[in-house]
C-alpha cells in the first residue's frame, strides 16, 4: 500500500509546475513574451532589483484570468492581473468576457510581486489581443489604473538595475517619479569611537542611468504611451471636450439655505450656552468650541459668496457638529440624557437607511449619488457604535461628540439620496453593478495596500488595512455601496502616499498636485461626454480647489487626495464599452518594432521629462519624518 502511494504523492507534488501550454489554445490565441523589473528583499532587508519573466497568451474563452508565479510572490498579483485585463478590453473595446488570459511569471528568486507590474501586464495583453511584437529591450514599471493612467511605484532604483542587467535600454516609469530619494549612510572612527553619519540624497533617475548605464529612463502618463513604447503602435487616446464645465451651481439653492439654517442654529446655541448654570471651566471649554465653529462658518461665507457651494455645504456640516455636540451637551444633566440621545440618533439613522435603501436607481448620476449616500450611513452607524463605547466608559463628553458626528453624518445621506433623484435618468440599474465595481475596487485596494507594507513595513499604522477590512465587512453585509467607496477612498490614500513619500519640496508637491488636477479634469470631461453630470466629482474637484488656496503642506496633501477622489468617482460605473480600435494597416509591423524616442517637435508623442517630477524612495527613515504630514492631511477635510 505505502508503494502504492508513492507515485501517487509524486504526481501530486508534480502537478503544480505542470506547464499551461495545454490550456493556452495556441492555435487560437496569441502569446507575448515581456521581461519586468521587481524587487526582492534580501536576508537583512535589503531590497534589490530582480528581472521577472512574463508569458502572457490570450485565447478565446470565457472571461477568465489565470495568474501562474514561480517562485511565489510575497504579495498575490491575482487582482492586478484581472485590472490589467480589463483595462486592456476597455481600451481596445474589446468584450474580455469572450476571452481567457494567461499570466506566466518567473523569477530567479522571490519577489514582491503586487501591483507594480499592472502595466507591464496590461502592454502584453494587449499585444496579445492585436497579435503585436513587443520590442525585447524596453521594460516598464507601474501600476495599472482603473482609468488606464500608470500609478506610482515603489524601487525604481533597484528596478532600473535589474532592467540594466538583463539588457533593456529603454525603461519606462511612472510621470513624476524620476526623482528619487535613497540614505547614505558614512561610518567614520574616530578614537575608538565610530561616528555614524546618515543623509538624504536626491536623485534623478533619468540622468544617473544615464550616465551610469546607458539606459534611457523615459516617464509615461497612461497605457497608451506604454503601447506605442513597447509595440510601435498608437492607440487613439480617448478625448476629453476641449471645454469641459466643472461648477455646482447645481447646488446654489441648497448652500444658501444649509448657511442660513446652520447660522441661525449656531446663535441659538450661543444664546443657550450664556444662559446656561454650567461652570467656568466647562463654559470655556464649550465657548471654545463654538468659537471654532464660527470660524469654520466664515469659511463657508466666503465660499458662499465665490459660488463654492459645495465648499459651503462641507465647511456647514463640520461647523454644525460642533455646534450640535455643545448644544446636546448643554442637555445632559445625568447619564440617562445621554442614553436617550443616542437612541433618538439611532432611529434617525434607521430612518435615513430606510430612505436610501427604497430608492429605484435610474441612471448612473443617481447611482453615483445612491452610492455616497449609502456609504454615509454606515459610516454613522459606526459613530454611533464608537459613541456608545463612550458612554459605557462613562466618557459623556466624548459619546455626545461622536453621536453629533452620527447625526450630522445621518442627515447627508438623505441630502445625497434626494440629490440622485433630482438627476434620475431612465433606465434603472441594478445592484449587481455595484457589487462587481465593489469587488474589483476591495481586491486592487487591499493590492496596493499590503504592497506599501511589504516594501516599506507599517510606515502608516494600520489604518488603510482597517480601511480594506471594513470594505469587506460591508460587502458581506451586502452593503455594496459602501464597500465600494471605503475601498476606493483607501486606494487614493494609498496612492498618494506612494507618490508623495519623501517629497519635502513644496514646488515639487504643487507641480503634483497640478498633474492630478487635470487628471481630475480631464475624467469629468470624459464623463460629461457621455452624457453622465459626474456630480460627485464635480463636488469633490471643487472641496480640492478650497484647500489648494490654503497652500500648507497639509492642505496640499488633502487637495491630492480630493482631486484623487474625483477622479475616481468620475469614472465609476462608466461600462459602456467603447467603439473598437481600429489601429490602420499603415501601423501594423510584423518585425520587433524599432526602439522609438520621441523628439521635443513631435506632438502626439509621449513625454519624456516631468512637469515636476518627485517620488520618494528608500529607507524606513525618510518614511517616518514624513508620514505624519500623509496622515494630518487624509485626517482632515471632513467632507459633505
Amino acid at each position: 500500500m505505502r508503494k502504492a502511494l508513492v507515485p501517487l504523492l509524486m504526481l501530486m507534488l508534480l502537478l503544480p509546475f505542470v506547464p499551461l501550454t495545454a490550456a493556452q489554445c495556441p492555435g487560437e490565441g496569441h502569446t507575448v513574451m515581456l521581461k519586468a523589473p521587481a524587487v526582492s528583499k534580501t536576508a537583512t532587508g535589503e531590497l534589490v532589483g530582480v528581472a521577472t519573466d512574463f508569458v502572457i497568451t490570450v485565447a478565446p474563452g470565457s472571461g477568465h484570468v489565470y495568474v501562474e508565479t514561480w517562485p511565489l510572490a510575497e504579495v498575490d498579483m491575482q487582482a492586478s492581473a484581472r485590472l490589467a485585463a480589463q483595462i486592456a478590453g476597455k481600451v481596445l473595446g474589446v468584450d474580455m468576457s469572450e476571452y481567457d488570459v494567461f499570466i506566466q511569471i518567473k523569477a530567479d528568486s522571490p519577489i514582491i510581486g503586487g501591483p507594480s507590474a499592472g502595466g507591464t501586464m496590461t502592454v502584453g495583453i494587449i499585444a496579445a489581443l492585436e497579435g503585436w511584437k513587443v520590442n525585447p529591450k524596453v521594460m516598464m514599471t507601474g501600476m495599472i489604473n482603473p482609468d488606464g493612467t500608470i500609478g506610482p511605484v515603489g524601487g525604481i532604483l533597484e528596478k532600473a538595475s535589474a532592467a540594466h542587467d538583463v539588457g533593456a535600454e529603454i525603461f519606462l516609469i511612472p510621470q513624476g517619479q524620476r526623482i528619487q530619494y535613497v540614505q547614505e549612510t558614512q561610518q567614520n572612527e574616530i578614537g575608538g569611537i565610530v561616528e555614524i553619519n546618515t543623509q538624504t540624497k536626491k536623485v534623478d533617475v533619468v540622468e544617473y542611468a544615464k550616465e551610469r548605464w546607458g539606459l534611457q529612463v523615459i516617464e509615461i502618463k497612461d497605457i497608451y504611451d506604454a503601447v506605442y513604447y513597447f509595440t510601435g503602435h498608437r492607440i487613439p487616446r480617448p478625448q476629453a471636450p476641449a471645454y469641459v464645465k466643472i461648477d455646482t451651481s447645481f447646488l446654489r439653492d441648497d448652500a444658501v439655505k444649509d448657511y442660513e439654517n446652520t447660522t441661525a442654529y449656531y446663535q441659538q446655541t450661543l444664546e443657550k450656552l450664556k444662559k446656561s448654570d454650567v461652570s467656568y471651566a466647562t463654559y470655556i471649554t464649550l465657548m471654545e468650541a463654538l468659537n471654532e465653529a464660527a470660524g469654520i462658518l466664515n469659511q463657508s461665507k466666503e465660499a458662499l459668496d465665490d459660488g463654492r457651494y459645495y465648499t459651503t455645504l462641507s465647511k456647514d456640516f463640520q461647523a454644525r457638529i460642533i455646534i450640535r455636540h455643545v448644544d446636546w451637551y448643554l442637555d445632559v444633566n445625568s447619564p440617562n440624557d445621554v442614553e436617550r440621545i443616542l437612541k433618538t440618533v439611532d432611529s434617525q439613522i434607521n430612518s435615513s437607511e430606510r430612505i436610501v435603501s427604497n430608492l429605484t436607481i435610474k441612471g448612473i448620476t443617481m447611482l453615483q449619488a445612491v452610492a455616497a449616500a449609502e456609504e454615509r450611513v454606515e459610516q454613522a452607524k459606526g459613530l454611533l457604535q464608537e459613541a456608545w463605547k463612550y458612554y459605557y466608559s462613562d466618557d459623556y463628553w466624548n459619546a455626545v461628540g461622536d453621536v453629533a458626528f452620527a447625526y450630522e453624518r445621518a442627515k447627508t445621506a438623505v441630502f445625497w439620496a434626494q440629490l440622485g433623484e433630482r438627476f434620475a435618468g431612465n433606465d434603472v440599474i441594478s445592484k449587481d453593478v455595484v457589487k462587481a465595481t465593489a469587488r474589483d475596487y476591495i481586491d486592487s485596494s487591499n493590492l496596493i495596500v499590503t504592497y506599501i507594507e511589504s516594501m516599506y513595513g507599517e510606515v502608516i499604522g494600520n489604518d488603510l488595512t482597517q480601511s480594506i477590512l471594513q470594505a469587506e465587512q460591508y460587502y458581506e453585509d451586502g452593503k455594496y455601496s459602501a464597500a465600494l467607496f471605503t475601498a476606493m477612498e483607501a486606494r487614493v490614500r494609498a496612492e498618494v502616499f506612494l507618490d508623495t513619500l519623501g517629497i519635502d519640496n513644496q514646488t515639487i508637491l504643487l507641480d503634483k498636485l497640478q498633474t492630478m488636477k487635470e487628471d481630475a479634469k480631464i475624467a469629468i470631461g470624459l464623463a460629461q461626454s457621455q452624457g453622465i453630470t459626474p456630480i460627485l466629482a464635480i463636488a469633490y474637484y471643487e472641496f480640492a480647489e478650497s484647500y489648494e488656496e490654503n497652500g500648507s503642506s497639509a492642505d496640499i496633501e488633502t487637495a491630492m487626495i480630493f482631486y484623487q477622489y474625483a477622479r475616481e468617482t468620475a469614472q465609476l460605473f462608466l461600462t459602456s464599452t467603447p467603439a473598437p480600435v481600429n489601429v490602420g494597416e499603415d501601423n501594423t509591423t510584423t518585425d520587433i518594432p524599432q526602439i522609438v524616442i520621441p523628439t521635443g517637435t513631435e506632438t502626439n508623442t509621449p513625454t519624456t521629462t516631468p512637469s515636476g517630477s518627485s517620488k520618494s524612495l528608500s529607507d524606513g527613515l525618510i518614511i517616518a519624518l514624513l508620514v505624519g504630514t500623509f496622515l494630518v492631511g487624509a485626517a482632515v477635510g471632513k467632507k459633505l
